[in-house]
């Protein structure tokens, strides 16, 4: 085990500093809108499995869209134009919920619920496009770094979050909503100027190829579909999780101000200790475990955390599980997987890639939470239901093992 100054800091260079900049920013927006977008989920707790659904629609729909912007326009021009679509989006909330006195409609919170997953999963998809597509070879030591940026935006966009819920009563979404369009304004910029300064001579040709590309690809390719198949299942089981966090977290407190400070809480926990582990300890779980290991581990986490759910079915129990999952998650899992995605072509880091982080992210979300609605529809305890759903842990782990199968570290 090689815990030298070298080896820690291998990772450090000018280029991954600006990325972990970019993603700070991005990651800053998000968190910011993330507090309001779970209290949109617990005000529609009866509907989620609905919303979920029409969000993996929305998704499947922008996909080939992305992809005809993605074959006919380089990376620079992908970026701004996804950054600025949403930007824009943000501006419209701002006008519809404070200008037009929307902020009481039903109506209005269930389209932001459905248009913050949106948001949050192409606005993070994008950057991890750039950056698979700029950091390669010996740069993939950088990832741990940069993904120590986002999670330090993401501390502070929980920590904004949530010194501001004492206004949303009041003001609605119109403060965080400002800091959010302001932040993903700012990471756009920093996001052209690293492509700009790149030394990849082919960072600026399009991805090529046709609008259909990611989900032919998905489809025929054996790697891509281990991989889809994959992030289908850790989310429908991570959505087994939310949704039976979301009716415990219901039953402990009704009042939004208090469920708001909680879930800004959790982030404060959780992002320090992603934060260290990023930093210094990234590079070094990879190399000893190795990406297959990691990969496979998060079907055994599951198994813990659902028996613990049948046991032990109370807030304490929601915070412990939701801090563990949300830093494995970030601190190993997710840089373990941008690795395996910067081995991929050039055509499937552009399309595929996004294909896999949105479409097939929603449907696993639509499906955890179908998973639920139906064996509530059934009859079953609300506390067992999360028992059901062990052996698909088990299938979990078996495609982390088929994930990286074809790809060696």
């Amino acid at each position: 085990m090689d815990f030298s100054k070298e080896k820690i800091f291998l990772g450090y260079t000018l280029k991954a500093v600006l990325a972990a900049v970019f993603f700070f920013l991005v990651l800053f927006s998000w968190y910011t809108l993330r507090p309001i977008r779970n209290e949109m989920a617990v005000q529609n707790e009866e509907i989620l499995p609905w919303l979920l659904g029409i969000g993996a629609m929305v998704m499947l729909l922008l996909n080939p869209i992305y992809s005809w912007i993605a074959s006919n326009s380089n990376i620079k021009k992908v970026l701004s134009f996804t950054y600025l679509f949403f930007i824009s989006n943000i501006v419209l909330f701002i006008f519809a919920w404070s200008f037009l006195g929307l902020q009481e409609s039903l109506w209005v919170s269930r389209i932001f619920y459905v248009w913050a997953n949106v948001y949050s999963f192409f606005v993070v998809s994008i950057f991890w496009v750039v950056v698979i597509n700029l950091f390669q070879g010996v740069d993939r030591a950088s990832y741990g770094v940069i993904s120590a940026g986002g999670s330090i935006g993401a501390f502070l966009g929980a920590t904004v979050s949530g010194l501001l819920s004492d206004t949303f009563t009041e003001s609605g979404i119109i403060f965080y909503g400002l800091i959010s369009a302001s932040l993903l304004l700012l990471a756009m910029f920093v996001g052209i100027y690293i492509i700009n300064i790149s030394s990849n001579e082919n960072i600026n040709n399009t991805a090529g190829g046709k609008s259909f590309d990611g989900i032919k690809n998905v489809i025929t390719d054996s790697q891509l579909r281990s991989i889809a198949i994959y992030m289908y299942l850790w989310t429908a089981l991570m959505t087994v999780h939310w949704v039976t966090s979301i009716s415990i977290i219901s039953d402990w407190t009704s009042n939004s101000a208090q469920r708001i400070s909680f879930f800004s809480q959790v982030e404060q926990v959780v992002i320090p200790l992603t934060l260290i582990t990023q930093l210094f300890l990234v590079n070094w779980f990879i190399n000893f475990f190795g990406s297959q290991r990691i990969l496979i581990s998060y079907g055994f986490i599951f198994l813990i955390a659902f028996i613990g759910y049948f046991m032990y079915p109370n807030i304490i129990w929601v915070a412990i599980v939701t801090v563990f999952l949300r830093w494995f998650e970030y601190g190993l899992n997710k840089p373990t997987r941008e690795i395996v995605f910067s081995k991929l072509a050039r055509n499937d880091r552009f399309k595929s890639t996004v294909l896999v982080d949105t479409f097939m992210v929603r449907i696993g979300d639509f499906s955890g939470s179908g998973f639920i609605a139906l064996n509530k529809l059934l009859g079953v305890a609300s506390s067992q239901i999360p028992l059901l759903a062990v052996p698909f842990a088990g299938i979990l782990s078996y495609y982390g093992m088929r994930f990286d199968s074809k790809i060696k570290d």
